[in-house]
């Protein structure tokens, strides 16, 4: 080794700092190990390496680096470090939130008595977990092993940690009772009041444990009981935890009681974690469990003001929940046999019908010239009660189709996931149901709008002698149209955001339908139970309770689409929205005006902007839609192009069937095979 290596510059300036507490040595040597980019792990490796071979060479170096850290470790307290670090807090979701923020503008204060405060100081960097993660643990113990901790008298530092390790299992014992006795987790597990509580029991056996623990650890002559029976019981609590998440399946969720599971399922992991580190059966594994429990400490201090992974700790079993209510509607958007599709067909036309009147209403609306504001609320609530209609009559709308059936299809790839086994063929099938459903929802739509259109202005022209659609007004719809010429495609895309965002508020107010026990806490209403009657109001709360979601979704996807262009104008930028099925009415509209005076490039290019503006629509809300379904599942999908070339043989062999579906059509696979989404 030269003198110009790193490592040894670093371990020489310890050879003096008998003694010294301040964290600057240690700093310092880990930059010396610190790659340049926080993914080359093999610079990482190469250099821990380097120093375990001049600890191993050099006596001197390994007793100043050892007595360094009992030194650096043993005059702080370690308490928070085992109860605190990578455990959320008992503040709340919106409260971490808000604390969070104000760290990352401005730091929180460092406390050199504490020893979790060290970490941030040793590894600043906020990628720092990522070389340290991907070091591999027998490097990390090939390092430790270097120390040789067996040459110097450590016992009393061994004893004070053993004493610190003590008092955190005692406050996260503590912690996992008080939890356990939330109202909230009580309300959806009863059973914890009618038995016996394994939250308050483990805190019992658990006392009773450390005391003979101590009383071990201070008279060498005792033996210490095992700790057994405390595992025991927060196995029984790991179960109870189970047993919520199961029970929100169908019984809803919500944000806090994620939070609430998520602080449970830390607490009792780093319980575990203390004991093992106690327990003298587990003293071989020692130095293997504090490498793994360094490595989740770098990473919980690097990230400690992540917003990001607070969202998605403790939004994903909501996020499973909407994707899932979202997902058992898109059961009614997946036409199986012929006579699902020739309803699907139907109740497509039916919205196109609809639809024509709402587009006529949206251009009277805008001849009015209302302020801006007034003008976003009338659109809106056109377009609101206008798909609340179509939802109470039971029409349907195509594109809210892809938002429901992508949580259906990300049901079927979990399944496959899961199996093991080779059940693409399921998926395909599947996927092959849902674009002949998809497709007959938007051929209903448009082939009833715009004959809808047609005599809704014919009607007007010549029947009453109207002109609602005056030429420059026809000009500008067709401008609309336009895909080359118009904003039409990115208007498109933000339809297609719309859409996805109201599948999630579907989702998330059917969830709280269920949650908050909306309908039973209806029925318990006297004033309607008197004005309607009981067995008419109970139909009313039945209803609420099977459509609050989709009324929701509907209601807020109107209120979406009536106010973006209003929002642009407001900004200043060019935002608005363009629907297949509206868009189709338009173009008959704006025929009818112009006395069907339009060249063919018109018609070619107006019929070409509206397949385009549905195949984006379709395209942005679907991709949305299942990137989020496979997201709150946590699973990643990674056999698209092998689902890709069964589609296309199945297109090849059959390319009807993406249309129709045969005469003798059977659920698809994915369903009957490991059951509905």
């Amino acid at each position: 080794m030269t003198q110009d290596n790193p490592l040894e510059t670093a371990l020489r300036h310890l050879l003096p700092r008998a003694g010294d507490r301040s964290p600057e040595a240690l700093a310092q040597l880990i930059a010396a190990i610190r790659p340049r980019r926080a993914d080359d792990a093999g610079h990482a490796v190469n250099a821990l390496r380097s120093l375990a071979f001049l600890l191993g060479r050099h006596a001197d170096y390994r007793q100043a680096l050892r007595g360094y850290l009992m030194t650096l470790i043993g005059t702080r307290r370690q308490l928070h470090l085992y109860t605190d670090v990578g455990i959320l807090s008992n503040e709340g979701l919106w409260s971490a939130f808000r604390r969070r923020l104000g760290e990352k503008l401005l730091p929180s204060a460092v406390h050199d008595d504490y020893l979790k405060d060290v970490f941030g100081r040793v590894f600043p960097r906020r990628d720092d977990y990522l070389w340290v993660n991907a070091v591999p643990d027998e490097v990390w113990l090939e390092l430790w092993q270097s120390l040789r901790f067996e040459e110097g008298d450590h016992a009393r530092d061994g004893r004070n940690t053993r004493l610190e390790l003590v008092e955190a299992a005692q406050v996260l014992s503590y912690r996992i009772s008080a939890i356990g006795l939330e109202p909230e987790l009580v309300r959806n597990h009863p059973a914890i009041e009618r038995f016996e509580s394994p939250f308050l029991t483990q805190n019992v056996a658990l006392r009773d444990y450390l005391e003979a623990f101590k009383t071990a650890l201070t008279d060498g002559g005792a033996a210490a009981e095992d700790d057994r029976q405390v595992r025991i019981l927060l196995d029984q609590c790991d179960e109870i935890v189970a047993k919520v998440r199961k029970t929100a399946a169908h019984e809803g969720v919500s944000v806090s009681l994620t939070y609430l599971m998520v602080r449970l399922t830390q607490h009792l992991a780093r319980l575990r974690l203390v004991l093992d580190l106690l327990d003298p059966a587990h003293a071989h594994d020692v130095p293997a469990r504090a490498v793994s429990f360094f490595k989740t400490l770098v990473e919980a201090d690097n990230r400690k003001t992540s917003l990001r992974d607070l969202f998605a700790n403790n939004t994903d079993l909501l996020a499973l929940q909407i994707t899932e209510h979202a997902g058992r509607t898109g059961e009614h958007y997946v036409a199986s046999n012929r006579r699902e599709w020739s309803r699907m067909a139907r109740s497509a036309m039916g919205a196109g019908f609809i639809v024509g009147f709402m587009a006529l209403i949206k251009i009277l609306l805008a001849k009015l010239k209302l302020a801006p504001l007034i003008e976003a609320f009338a659109f809106s609530m056109n377009y609101s009660l206008g798909f609340m209609l179509i939802h109470v009559l039971h029409f349907t709308i195509a594109t809210k189709q892809p938002a429901m059936t992508a949580a259906r299809i990300a049901a079927g790839i979990e399944r496959q996931a899961k199996s093991g086994g080779d059940r693409l063929d399921a998926i395909a099938e599947l996927i092959e149901a849902v674009a002949r459903t998809q497709f007959i929802a938007i051929l209903g739509n448009v082939l009833l709008a715009i004959p809808t259109a047609f005599a809704i202005a014919l009607l007007a022209q010549y029947g009453l002698g109207q002109v609602w659609v005056t030429p420059e007004k026809a000009h500008a719809l067709l401008h609309d149209l336009d895909p080359i010429h118009s904003l039409a495609l990115p208007h498109a895309a933000i339809a297609g955001v719309c859409l996805f965002t109201a599948g999630l508020i579907s989702g998330y107010y059917d969830n709280k339908a269920v949650y908050n026990r909306i309908p039973l806490r209806l029925m318990q209403l006297r004033w309607p139970r008197r004005l309607f009657g009981e067995a008419r109001w109970k139909r009313v709360c039945t209803y609420i309770e099977n459509n609050l979601g989709a009324l929701a979704g509907n209601f807020f996807f109107g209120i979406m689409l009536g106010s973006m262009g209003t929002i642009g104008y407001l900004l200043g930028l060019p935002l608005d929205i363009r629907h297949i099925t509206f868009s189709s009415a338009n173009l008959a509209y704006a025929a009818v005006a112009l006395d069907f005076q339009l060249d063919w490039q018109t018609w070619a290019l107006s019929s070409a902007g509206i397949a385009l503006i549905g195949l984006t629509n379709l395209a942005v809300s679907f991709s949305l839609a299942l990137f989020v379904a496979l997201r709150s599942r946590r699973i990643r999908f990674v056999d698209g192009r092998a689902v890709l070339g069964r589609l296309l043989r199945r297109f090849v062999r059959a390319p009807q069937r993406f249309f129709v579906p045969p005469r003798n059509g059977v659920a698809p696979a994915a369903d009957t095979a490991g059951g509905k989404a």
